[in-house]
C-alpha cells in the first residue's frame, strides 16, 4: 500500500476507534502511526490495541508504527468545600501545604516540590489557564498570590507553572509502570510529556535501552529555551500546541512551530504537529477554512507528521478526518511553490559520509530525474539522513529489521519494506531495482540511485552510491 503523500499521519486510538476494523479501516484511509494515550488507556486495554495494530499490519505486509504517549506529571489543586468557589480579579489568593478542604481565601496544594521552585512574579495557571494567580510572596510550605484572571476552582484542577522549572522528574511512577508495560508488546516510539529539560530524556533512554524510540513533547516553555539540548538526546520532537498555549502567550505557539520544524529538520530528526489540527471534526463532517490551512501550513513547513487527537479517538467522524488529513497533504505537496519552500529549508549537509553521501544522492537523482532513492538501513540512520533532504523522488528504504521499518513509519517520505539483507553488491542493487519496479516507484527502462553502506549491514556505514536500471525483466516477477 503506496501513499501518494511524504508527510506521514498518525491517528489516536479511542472509544471512537479501537476495534480491529475500526484500526483497518483507518490505516487504509491513510494512518501511518497509530498513538495510545495512558492518559486514557490500561495496560490490558494498551495490549489490546497492539495486538489488534499487529493483525492490520500482517494483512497488509507493510510496517505500522506504534507511539505510546505517556501521561507525565499532574499537578493538582486538592478539593474544596462545596466543591468548588470564584476568586475575582484582584483577591488575594493563599496555597498552602494544609490538607484541609479550600474555600475563596486558600485551596491546599499537595505539591511540595511547587513551593520549592516559585518565586514572587510567577505565574500560577489553573485549569488551562482560565485562572491565573501570580505569586507576591513565597516560603517552604505556603505562598500568597494575587488573582490576575478570576474565574471558577473546583476539586483537582491541574495547575500550570510556565516561570518555574519544578525538580521533579518527567516520569511519575504511572508512567515508568506504563512504560516497561509497553516496552514488554513492543511498541515503537515513546512520548514524554511536560519535560522541562534534556536530563529527562536521558532517564528515559536508560530505561528503554533503544527498545523502543523516545519523542520529546514540547508543551513546556522550560522546554522551548533548552530546545537544542533536548534536540540532542531526543529521537524526535513533538510540537504539543494545546499545553504549549497555555503555558505560553498563544500568539507565540506558531512562532515557536516553525522554530522546532526546522531546528529538527537542521538536526535531521522526525517532528510532529500536534494538537486541535481537525479539532470541528469531533462532532463535524468536514473541517472549518482555518483548519485545513493549519494542516497545510505544516506540511509545507516540511513536518514529518501530523497528528488527529480526540478527533479519531472520541469524534463521531474518525474515517472522515483521516481521509481529509490525506487529501490536504497530497493537494499541497502537489503545489507548484511546495518543492520550492522545502528546497530554501535545507539545512547543509553536516560533515559526515552519511550526510555527504544523501545530500549527493539527492542532487544527482533530480539532475536525472531518476524515479527513486532506494536506501538499504539496518537501524533506520541511513533512512533518516536520505530524509532530511526532502528528495523530490520518492524514498524506498529496505531493511531486514521490522522494528526499523515500524519506527521509519513517522519519518517523511520513506516508504520502507521489510527484506532480508542483500547478500553482495549484485544482489543489493538487483534487489532494490526488483522492489522500486514491485511497490510501483519505478517503471522499467527507468533508473533508480541506490544507497548502502560497505560492508553490508554495517549501522551507520552509508558509504556507497549506485545507479541502476530498472531491467525489463521485473515486470514478469
Amino acid at each position: 500500500m503506496r501513499r501518494l503523500r511524504r508527510a506521514k499521519i498518525i491517528a489516536t486510538l479511542g472509544p471512537a476507534s479501537s476495534t480491529p476494523d475500526m484500526i483497518a479501516r483507518l490505516f487504509a484511509a491513510g494512518v501511518d502511526v497509530f498513538r495510545i494515550n495512558m492518559s486514557h488507556t490500561t495496560h490490558d486495554k494498551m495490549r489490546e490495541l497492539v495486538a489488534a495494530i499487529r493483525g492490520v499490519e500482517q494483512d497488509s505486509g507493510r510496517p505500522i508504527g506504534i507511539l505510546v504517549d505517556l501521561q507525565g506529571p499532574k499537578l493538582r489543586l486538592g478539593s474544596f468545600t462545596g466543591g468548588s468557589v470564584t476568586v475575582q480579579k484582584g483577591d488575594t489568593f493563599v496555597l498552602d501545604s494544609d490538607s484541609a478542604p479550600g474555600d475563596a481565601t486558600r485551596a491546599f496544594l499537595p505539591h511540595p516540590e511547587i513551593f520549592a521552585a516559585v518565586a514572587p512574579g510567577h505565574t500560577l495557571l489553573i485549569d488551562d489557564g482560565k485562572v491565573r494567580l501570580t505569586v507576591t510572596e513565597a516560603g517552604p510550605k505556603r505562598m500568597t498570590t494575587r488573582v490576575e484572571v478570576g474565574g471558577k476552582l473546583s476539586d483537582r484542577k491541574g495547575v500550570s507553572l510556565p516561570d518555574s522549572t519544578i525538580p521533579f522528574s518527567a516520569l511519575a511512577a504511572k508512567d515508568r509502570s506504563d512504560l516497561e508495560a509497553a516496552l514488554d508488546t513492543g511498541i515503537d516510539w515513546v512520548a514524554l510529556s511536560f519535560i522541562q529539560r534534556p536530563e529527562d530524556i536521558a532517564e528515559a533512554k536508560k530505561i528503554t535501552r533503544g527498545r523502543a524510540s523516545v519523542m520529546a513533547k514540547i508543551e513546556k516553555p522550560q522546554a522551548v529555551h533548552r530546545l537544542g539540548e533536548i534536540l540532542d538526546i531526543a529521537d524526535a520532537l513533538m510540537v504539543a500546541r494545546g499545553d504549549l498555549g497555555v503555558e505560553m502567550p498563544l500568539e507565540k505557539v506558531p512562532g515557536v512551530q516553525k522554530q522546532m520544524t526546522r531546528a529538527a529538520r537542521i538536526a535531521g530528526k522526525p517532528v510532529v504537529v500536534a494538537t486541535q489540527m481537525l479539532e470541528s471534526m469531533i462532532n463535524s463532517p468536514v473541517p472549518t477554512r482555518a483548519e485545513v490551512s493549519d494542516v497545510a501550513t505544516a506540511i509545507f513547513e516540511g513536518a514529518d507528521a501530523v497528528m488527529l487527537s480526540a478527533e479519531s479517538a472520541a469524534g463521531q467522524y474518525p474515517i472522515e478526518a483521516v481521509t481529509m488529513m490525506n487529501r490536504i497533504a497530497e493537494e499541497v505537496e502537489h503545489d507548484p511553490t511546495y518543492r520550492s519552500i522545502i528546497g530554501a529549508q535545507r539545512p547543509d549537509p553536516e560533515a559526515t559520509g552519511a550526510d555527504a553521501i544523501s545530500d549527493a544522492a539527492r542532487h544527482i537523482a533530480e539532475t536525472l530525474d531518476l524515479a527513486a532513492v532506494v536506501c538499504w538501513t539496518s537501524s533506520g540512520s541511513t533512512g533518516l539522513r536520505v530524509a532530511r533532504e526532502r528528495p523530490k523522488a520518492p524514498i524506498v528504504a529496505l531493511s531486514p529489521n521490522i522494528a526499523t521499518g515500524r519506527r521509519l513509519a513517522v519519518v517523511w517520505g520513506v516508504h520502507c519494506v521489510i527484506t532480508e539483507d542483500a547478500h553482495d553488491q549484485d544482489d543489493m542493487v538487483d534487489r532494490a531495482s526488483r522492489i522500486a519496479f514491485k511497490e510501483g516507484f519505478a517503471k522499467a527502462g527507468e533508473r533508480i540511485i541506490i544507497v548502502a553502506g560497505v560492508p553490508l549491514g554495517t549501522p551507520g556505514a552509508t558509504n556507497m552510491l549506485r545507479i541502476a536500471y530498472v531491467g525489463a525483466e521485473t515486470e514478469g516477477d
